[in-house]
């Protein structure tokens, strides 16, 4: 696949009339933010012929919207007075490529991330704007528009709502949602504090802990190959996954707790892990509607912790679907309203500095095995972004090469049913895909 840059620059936000505000502005990052990971992040929309919606249509709704979202057009970093971490309001704008593929889309792009992919996108590193932007166009009228950002100024929700908001603004239709900008004085820490939870190991660890890899180079593990598989769960599948897995409990449990604690089982058998050994999940949890009072829909930043469902090999294979998907249930559920203001608390008060503490965010694990990590997108409206004459035929997230990182996505069939990515290592791959549409 060849893939010509026809273009590059930076696009600014405009206002009604020229009534800019002050470039002068800054927000403090929030206790959210700063726990997060300090990566940027690529997701990728396709759309089928035809797409009547012209580059220059869009890039001018990227101008409209962008004067509401001005976080994305601004920059990262520190306020000189104190050394706090900041998105400077500063209108440099957001780096915007155009680019053309002499060839079709159903020739070129994959139906999951793979290494061929990055080309899609703008470089995710040694990146100086917050967002940045590529439309590729195909000789068959196709569209790929790639969306990066940095994780500090917004989690997936608030991306969600932006991108949302950039087809209306695109479409001529009012902005909606309009922002809601209070990260620098929402989360205050209660007086007194009341730290009612351990928040080592699960958010802090210690500055100068390394992270080591799972396996041994001496027996080839680490430079195994990892095989990525798209799963596709219908919604008569995970149906029957629920029934299954709530029978005998008053309220059916999630289709998301359901066919994660399918996943859970699946693939902890694929892996061939010793029995006395402990897997656990890391599992994002959205506090917007978590925490009391609400945090409302239109707020934009991060507001994510995460749950730690964990259970020893042996248990989560020998016993019943239910076990898996209540662990998941009641870990989740634990996330609540005290347990964020709990947070807040610990990360205002001295023990992060004493300690020497900093987030477990990190992505320098090649191999996750015992454990997983999930990122959820089930619940962001990521098919009501609309230029114009379509909805995305498809989507996934930027390519990467981590065991264990599984992202589950709405299907572009919108009926309820999943994609699953999941990545594994080459001598597990096999045995996976043949269990994991067993409702065994």
């Amino acid at each position: 696949m060849k893939i010509t840059i026809e273009s590059s620059k930076l696009v600014k936000p405009a206002y009604n009339n020229g009534n800019a505000p002050s470039t002068n502005h800054h927000f403090r990052l929030s206790v959210f933010d700063k726990i997060t990971y300090n990566i940027h992040v690529a997701c990728i929309y396709a759309f089928n012929p035809p797409t009547l919606i012209s580059n220059i249509a869009i890039e001018e709704g990227l101008s409209k919207v962008l004067s509401e979202y001005r976080e994305f057009a601004g920059r990262l970093g520190e306020d000189p007075d104190n050394g706090h971490s900041v998105i400077f309001l500063n209108d440099q704008g957001v780096r915007f490529i155009e680019a053309t593929v002499d060839s079709k889309l159903e020739n070129v792009l994959p139906s999951k991330p793979t290494k061929e992919i990055e080309r899609m996108y703008p470089s995710l590193y040694g990146v100086e704007e917050v967002a940045q932007v590529q439309l590729t166009r195909f000789t068959c009228g196709s569209l790929v528009l790639a969306f990066t950002h940095h994780h500090f100024v917004a989690d997936g929700h608030s991306k969600s709502n932006f991108l949302v908001a950039w087809g209306l603004a695109t479409r001529g239709i009012a902005i909606h949602p309009i922002p809601l900008r209070t990260r620098d004085i929402l989360f205050k820490p209660r007086e007194p504090p009341v730290i009612q939870y351990d928040h080592h190991k699960t958010k802090y660890m210690k500055n100068k802990y390394t992270i080591k890899t799972n396996g041994n180079k001496s027996n080839g593990e680490e430079e195994e190959e990892i095989v990525i598989h798209k799963v596709h769960f219908t919604i008569n599948f995970i149906n029957k996954l629920r029934a299954k897995a709530s029978a005998g409990v008053p309220k059916p449990y999630s289709r998301f707790a359901t066919t994660l604690g399918h996943l859970w089982r699946v693939i902890t058998k694929a892996r061939g892990l010793d029995g006395d050994e402990t897997t656990q999940i890391r599992i994002s949890v959205n506090g917007r509607m978590r925490m009391d009072p609400k945090v409302p829909n239109e707020y934009f930043g991060n507001l994510v912790l995460w749950a730690f469902p964990r259970s020893k090999v042996r248990e989560l294979i020998n016993r019943p679907l239910c076990y898996a998907v209540k662990l998941i249930h009641d870990a989740v559920a634990k996330v609540n309203d005290s347990y964020f203001k709990s947070f807040i608390d610990f990360t205002n008060s001295d023990i992060v500095s004493n300690e020497g503490l900093v987030s477990t965010a990190v992505m320098n694990k090649r191999i996750l095995s015992p454990d997983l990590e999930v990122e959820s997108w089930l619940t962001f409206p990521l098919y009501d972004l609309d230029f114009g004459n379509c909805s995305p035929c498809n989507l996934m997230p930027q390519y990467f090469d981590t065991e264990g990182l599984l992202y589950l996505l709405p299907s572009y069939l919108r009926d309820g049913s999943i994609d699953v990515i999941v990545p594994l290592l080459d001598h597990n791959h096999d045995i996976f895909k043949n269990n994991c549409y067993s409702l065994d």
